[in-house]
């Protein structure tokens, strides 16, 4: 894949663990974006891509019912707006750190990000169905069986139902470029 630069769109997910930001470097260092056209009106790019967990994912957090009497269903206004502006801190967080290692390949306008709100499975192959990526990377945790059965593989979901070819960088890979 290196050297072809066959490639439009190149969708990164990234959540800020070192796994993702690895898969990150990978696809910097392996993959190559076709030339831009004169006639193109969008350029080929790699798509930094993060998912914002919802702050109803946090509503265990919730003070919870007001006491004496009070209404049990009801939000705290200034609570969810805390976790919004807490959740809007690490997502610019993550995007300076992903865009900090893509200055170091010296891309440019090459890069752009992306930040949608959901859950990550689905949302990560929502965006590579409407960004219209070509291929979709991403870093693997590793999860242990038991973890798993939780929480779930959010790469394992997307090789199996992202519509086009996904590349897992997993823990132990190596981050080098391929010759």
């Amino acid at each position: 894949m290196s050297g072809g630069g066959n490639l439009n769109r190149v969708l990164v997910s990234v959540d800020g663990s070192e796994e993702s930001m690895k898969a990150l470097r990978w696809a910097l260092n392996n993959l190559k974006l076709r030339s831009p056209t004169s006639d193109s009106t969008d350029a080929p790019s790699f798509i930094i891509f993060h998912v914002q967990s919802p702050p109803s994912i946090a509503t265990g957090l919730n003070p919870g019912a007001i006491p004496f009497g009070g209404p049990s269903d009801i939000e705290v206004p200034a609570f969810t707006a805390a976790i919004e502006a807490h959740q809007e801190r690490i997502t610019r967080a993550v995007l300076d750190h992903a865009l900090g290692i893509c200055s170091q390949f010296n891309l440019g306008s090459q890069v752009r990000t992306h930040v949608v709100v959901g859950d990550p499975k689905e949302k990560i192959c929502e965006a590579v169905q409407d960004l219209h990526a070509d291929v979709l990377v991403m870093g693997s945790r590793a999860f242990g069986p038991i973890k798993r059965m939780f929480l779930g593989s959010v790469s394992n979901y997307c090789a199996h139902h992202a519509p086009c070819p996904v590349i897992i960088i997993k823990e132990n890979d190596s981050v080098n470029k391929i010759d």
